[in-house]
């Protein structure tokens, strides 16, 4: 069932938007190169000391047996897995120009993906090292690595004492020396640490993802800082590469500090700072229907922050039962000078009890984040899609959006409509079209609701429009594929993803 309100068309001059995207282009492209000259830039410094440094330890030169190519290949691993876990950290480290550069959703992506590589990466390098010195010391696998675990070692890396120019090149197995009474640098450290990455990885899979409450998910993913630092104390000991070449050990302790410096101050100390600075409170508690409930918030000098309508900021509020954990929500209105106002559904989960925060309640809040704006539009014709309590940034979108604007408003039911007084406020004042698009999609009415013909139906210019999208993933996955069938392109598809 679609129930539309709608006005006469008051078509008002669009901005100029040429000039606008003209110079936000430029600046894309300059901090995007910038970035790909940092991380290929460093990609290449690693595979150079990998391969080609060492004091005649290089990698490049012992790739003569099958030893030798599994403990080659254990040790490539090794670094890639580092530096990769120092990009993954990093996407999320909440760095404003790069979430403006590439949007928070792309970012969560591109470190999901990061965060696979890293673990398969890790494993590798242990079966590979693990493998290779096995073969050398004549035991099994699990017995070679039993004993890295738990008895001393002939000799370890740390030791190493490799010469250039020996003719049979540096000793790579860990025998041949004078026993030592350490076990094998790191490797409990490691071994924890390799645990805590696999954990993080098998919680954040989908099928156990939506058995877990976003707080236990956030604080099992969270134990992937301490995964990556217990790695830290295990590659400075044992790497050779690092042993033989205090030049690339230094290199590599910066690369670690670098990014432990980034993480440290856009995830701890700037929200820390902000907190004091803005002084944020809970102003006012609003029920605003079943399971839905609204949070006035007001500080002192907001508007500095340079908040836009369609952005969201991780909340965490000071009180019993919430300062442990932090919540991504989006404004619900435009920013209005000192205040701000966000909207929470009880999913069943922790945010069944938003509505019980004491008005007064000290905030922290890391943001604003996304690119949900009105400063993504490159078209004079927009046209908004919300799914669900995905309304909030898109009624914020509607105070401030000019020009030919129409939204979509898809819900189930009728009682699951939010601020629909509201928005027809806004549509009358404003001169916007809002269509109520209501039914389950499991039934036989709802099945075509949104579909290519049903879009072209409600929007019949849809394809030269700009299409922003905010909604439960599903919805998102769903109606993607059909606004690519109605024509719309891709470049016009602006996505928001309630979900982390």
């Amino acid at each position: 069932m679609t129930e539309s309100i709608s006005h006469p068309a008051q078509l008002r001059a669009p901005g100029p938007r040429t000039r606008a995207l003209r110079r936000r282009g430029v600046h894309r492209l300059l901090v995007s190169a910038g970035i790909w000259l940092f991380v290929l830039g460093n990609l290449a410094a690693i595979l150079w000391i990998t391969l080609f440094s060492g004091d005649g330890d290089a990698l490049g030169y012992h790739w003569d047996s099958f030893e030798t190519i599994l403990l080659g290949l254990g040790r490539l691993t090794a670094f890639l897995a580092g530096y990769a876990a120092l990009i993954e950290v990093m996407l999320l480290a909440r760095i404003p120009f790069l979430e403006r550069l590439a949007g928070f959703d792309r970012l969560t992506i591109w470190h999901r993906w990061t965060g696979h590589a890293v673990i398969y990466l890790a494993l590798t390098h242990v079966l590979c090292t693990v493998w290779g010195y096995a073969k050398q010391d004549g035991v099994s696998w699990f017995q070679e690595y039993w004993n890295w675990l738990t008895l001393p070692q002939p000799r370890a890396p740390g030791s190493f004492t490799g010469s250039v120019g020996s003719g049979s090149g540096p000793v790579l197995s860990i025998n041949g020396g004078p026993p030592t009474t350490s076990p094998y640098p790191g490797i409990i450290t490691a071994t924890v640490g390799t645990f805590l990455l696999v954990a993080v990885l098998v919680t954040s899979l989908v099928i156990v993802r939506r058995k877990l409450s976003y707080e236990w998910w956030y604080a099992i993913h969270f134990t992937a800082y301490a995964g990556i630092a217990l790695a830290w104390f295990h590659m400075i000991p044992d790497g050779n590469e690092l042993i033989a070449d205090v030049n690339a050990a230094n290199y590599w302790r910066a690369l670690f500090f670098f990014a432990l410096a980034i993480v440290v101050w856009y995830r701890l100390l700037r929200p820390i700072i902000n907190t004091f600075r803005y002084g944020i409170k809970v102003t006012e508690v609003i029920n605003e229907g079943p399971e839905i409930v609204s949070l006035r918030l007001s500080g002192r000098g907001l508007d500095r922050l340079g908040t836009k309508a369609g952005q969201f900021y991780f909340w965490r509020f000071f009180t019993k039962g919430f300062w442990y954990t932090q919540h991504p929500f989006s404004l619900s209105e435009a920013p209005k000078g000192d205040r701000f106002r966000i909207t929470i559904k009880n999913l069943g989960d922790h945010s069944a009890r938003f509505g019980e925060i004491p008005v007064g309640t000290r905030v922290f809040a890391e943001g604003p984040f996304g690119v949900f704006t009105e400063d993504s539009r490159t078209e004079d014709k927009a046209l908004l899609i919300a799914g669900g309590i995905g309304i909030t940034p898109v009624r914020a979108l509607l105070e401030e959006m000019d020009g030919d604007v129409i939204a979509l408003y898809r819900v189930v039911s009728s009682d699951d409509l939010v601020f629909a007084d509201e928005l027809d406020e806004i549509a009358e004042r404003r001169h916007i079209k809002v269509s109520y698009v209501i039914g389950d999609h499991a039934s036989g009415e709802g099945r075509d609701l949104l579909s290519p013909t049903h879009l072209r139906e409600l929007v019949p210019d849809i394809a030269e429009r700009d299409v922003f999208i905010c909604g439960p993933t599903g919805m998102i996955d769903s109606i993607v594929p059909n606004l690519r069938r109605a024509n719309v392109p891709r470049q016009h598809l602006h996505v928001e993803r309630f979900a982390l």
